[in-house]
């Protein structure tokens, strides 16, 4: 269907200033992906007006609510000539300190905001705006300055479920996917009791046996009592491709699109899935080397994999780094 043009303007709401922001998408992409995305960071989310065909045969463009003071209004016709459409994005203008000099910029907001970057609604929204672009292979402009996302960028994953698997259960999924799986390295040497504690030969028969009683009860508490093991971790060794990293571990702060859900009532179990490559400061460039896009490219299929096999045995739902919820059928 035929979409309005993109107006010059977008309306401002009463009495604030406003950013004006795009996210240009596909014209194979629907309002209601947006909605979607938008939902899954913005629960009150909500069409005031929802886009209606005209008369005249034109999509006249929608209004979508993520709070009291933003909105979106779309979609429209893209003016690049490529059949795309727009959603016109109008929030709080508030920005906060310039951008770290030489920090990283995976997301382009430095490039985009060198005098000062986004804070509170608007750092929220402007953070969606890239994040709903990676997702759907699109592009953020942010004060008119364009940001392209690469959707390949970002392929760390967590599956959240009510099922807790043991750490020998855990390894046995992860190794039936890659033999090279181990338990995580931990712990410490022992370099032996501190210089301030007190020497045996300093005590009178009476402390020492007070002492040795105490030392007793905790003995017998630690092999009586079951193991409160909180969580625990495995490592898939790449070689020059670094390091995939499965951390599990019980999880209260879970994604808005998993609220409302009965198993997650109250906290889930989280199987986070990520990659760890050998130059970590590279995660956070705009455009990384290519050797470290070869690389990342190569560890996507062991974490998409993972992930797959993990998913399997404990059910529940997948969500990207944006949270985003993934369909396992599109590992």
């Amino acid at each position: 269907m035929t979409l309005r043009p993109l107006p010059a303007q977008a309306p401002a709401g009463p009495g604030m200033r406003q950013s004006r922001h795009l996210l240009v998408v596909g014209a194979e992409v629907e309002a209601e992906e947006v909605e979607l995305l938008a939902l899954s960071r913005f629960p009150t989310t909500r069409w005031e007006v929802p886009p209606t065909p005209g008369r005249d045969g034109v999509l006249e463009p929608g209004l979508l609510r993520t709070s009291r003071h933003t909105a979106l209004r779309g979609p429209y016709a893209s003016n690049g000539g490529r059949g795309g459409s727009v959603f016109v994005v109008s929030c709080p203008r508030e920005r906060g300190e310039p951008p770290f000099p030489g920090g990283g910029d995976r997301d382009g907001l430095g490039r985009a905001f060198p005098a000062g970057l986004p804070v509170r609604e608007e750092d929220r929204v402007v953070r969606w705006l890239v994040a709903a672009a990676r997702r759907l292979a699109g592009t953020a402009v942010l004060d008119g300055v364009v940001v392209t996302p690469d959707p390949d960028a970002q392929i760390d994953l967590t599956v959240y479920s009510d099922v807790w698997l043991e750490p020998e259960a855990a390894l046995a999924v992860a190794r039936h996917v890659d033999a090279r799986t181990v338990y995580a390295p931990g712990g410490e040497d022992w370099a032996g009791p501190p210089a301030h504690l007190v020497s045996p030969a300093d005590l009178d028969a009476a402390d020492a046996a007070e002492l040795h009683a105490a030392a007793d009860d905790v003995d017998i508490a630690a092999l009586t009592s079951p193991e409160a093991l909180s969580g625990y971790a495995l490592h898939l060794p790449l070689g020059l491709d670094g390091l995939v990293v499965v951390e599990i571990a019980g999880e209260e702060l879970l994604p808005v699109s998993l609220r409302g859900l009965p198993w997650a009532d109250g906290g889930a179990i989280a199987y986070r899935v990520r990659w760890v490559p050998d130059d970590f400061t590279e995660l956070e460039e705009e455009r990384p080397p290519t050797a470290h896009r070869i690389a990342r490219g190569r560890a996507a299929i062991s974490v998409a994999k993972l992930t797959g096999a993990l998913h399997d045995v404990v059910g529940g739902e997948i969500a990207d780094q944006s949270e985003f919820l993934v369909a396992r059928s599109d590992l």
